[in-house]
């Protein structure tokens, strides 16, 4: 652990969300990862991918949650005050529209390299991400959020929600015809959390109202009937597919840890937006959260990629953003009630995360570690993504739990 940045004060009583150095750090390593990422901003169209180090990499591939992500991640920079966030959020925008939006049929593609579609399937999981950086634009002030918000929501209404059950369809081909009856979880949770933004960036009560109806789903119905683990698949009726095994990486059989996390966060946070009802939502939340980490965490550190339905250890890699996950679940956890539980999860989840993913030297976090704990590369080129890392990072220090990042008093970019 690098001694020149503490997480926290070793031996302090209390919790360090009320400790003042901890504040601090997390603002420092939140400004330390935009100016990393800044990187990614291209002389011409879309965004660069950086290597370890922060140079480009070569791929010209850019792929819709990428660019999506990084608008969100630099509107959430702009509301701190971040110098040079507006003109990352705008370069997004301009691409969504200019780029990623199929003139013809729509929607907006999947991939596009050197500018050109590489990959014209329509996603729910991207489609989410349009929304999230749309609301989020909004909220930092950008002029055209308001048309990409509108367009998308259209879009989302239009092909994805399917209004009986109450929840997102995955996939289909570029003129909308079907592409699989695939339905997935992992789309809908990014949902949740483009739905919730769009309710703080616009109050319109259907956003509030479509994420608690797939928060119901998964959390009342599937969760609690699965000893709160979440399967990530199904079939077209919604029925739990415990035969899908796709791709290894990006659709793994089985379970994934690091979403309930996410989940758990996310259905705290429409608790709070919805008023904190009287029920059994933080019960649920805590459920999620604490099973995920009886299950995955490892004995040497660090969290599983994914488990069985059983629970056990099915894909033993240790990627970074299941950890980011987990610090913002029980950053949420300790807001709503001191427990020194809790406590000690979220110092032991900083610790490791600042010992063996966070890059001290060069900015931005590693994003795989080896058996021996040594940072590895055997899935994603460089370093690939802000998000997760840097939310872990804001959602701290928010004031409560529905709101992703506070205002910095410093001037705005």
């Amino acid at each position: 652990m690098n001694d020149q940045q503490p997480v926290g004060p070793e031996n302090a009583s209390g919790f360090w969300l009320d400790q003042e150095d901890h504040r601090a750090w997390l603002s420092m390593e939140a400004e330390r990862q935009l100016s990393f990422f800044s990187a990614s901003l291209s002389d011409g169209p879309g965004f660069h991918t950086l290597d370890p180090s922060g140079a480009l990499l070569p791929s010209q591939t850019q792929e819709l949650h990428t660019t999506t992500r990084l608008v969100h991640s630099y509107a959430l920079g702009e509301l701190r005050g971040f110098k040079g966030a507006g003109r990352i959020v705008d370069h997004g925008l301009s691409y969504l529209r200019s780029h990623h939006h199929d003139a013809v049929h729509g929607g907006y593609l999947w991939a596009l390299n050197n500018d050109e579609v590489a990959d014209d399937r329509k996603l729910a999981y991207g489609h989410v991400f349009v929304l999230l950086a749309a609301a989020s634009a909004k909220i930092a002030g950008h002029a055209y959020a308001d048309a990409l918000l509108a367009d998308v929501s259209e879009v989302l209404d239009q092909h994805y929600w399917e209004d009986e059950p109450g929840l997102f369809a995955d996939e289909w081909n570029r003129d909308w015809s079907p592409f699989s009856n695939y339905r997935g979880m992992n789309a809908n949770m990014h949902g949740v959390e483009a739905l919730l933004t769009a309710f703080e960036a616009t109050g319109d009560n259907v956003f509030l109202l479509r994420a608690g109806r797939i928060l119901e789903f998964f959390t009342n119905h599937v969760a609690r009937k699965e000893n709160w683990r979440l399967p990530e698949h199904y079939t077209e009726d919604w029925q739990i597919d415990r035969d899908y095994a796709g791709n290894p990486m990006f659709r793994p059989a089985g379970t994934t840890p690091g979403h309930s996390f996410e989940l758990g966060r996310l259905l705290l946070q429409h608790w709070d937006l919805s008023g904190r009802p009287a029920g059994d939502a933080p019960t649920r939340a805590r459920g999620l959260i604490e099973q995920a980490l009886a299950d995955a965490w490892r004995p040497e550190g660090g969290l599983c990629y994914t488990l069985d339905f059983d629970g056990s250890v099915a894909i033993p890699s240790r990627f970074w953003w299941p950890v980011t996950e987990a610090i913002g679940a029980m950053a949420a956890l300790i807001k709503l009630e001191r427990r020194e539980e809790d406590e000690i999860w979220y110092r032991r989840l900083w610790k490791f995360a600042d010992a063996h993913y966070i890059d001290h030297k060069h900015g931005g976090w590693f994003p795989e570690i080896d058996e021996h704990g040594d940072v590895t590369g055997t899935i994603f080129d460089g370093k690939p993504d802000i998000y997760h890392s840097l939310q872990a990072c804001l959602f701290p220090l928010a004031s409560g739990l529905s709101r992703h990042a506070e205002e910095m008093p410093s001037q705005r970019s």
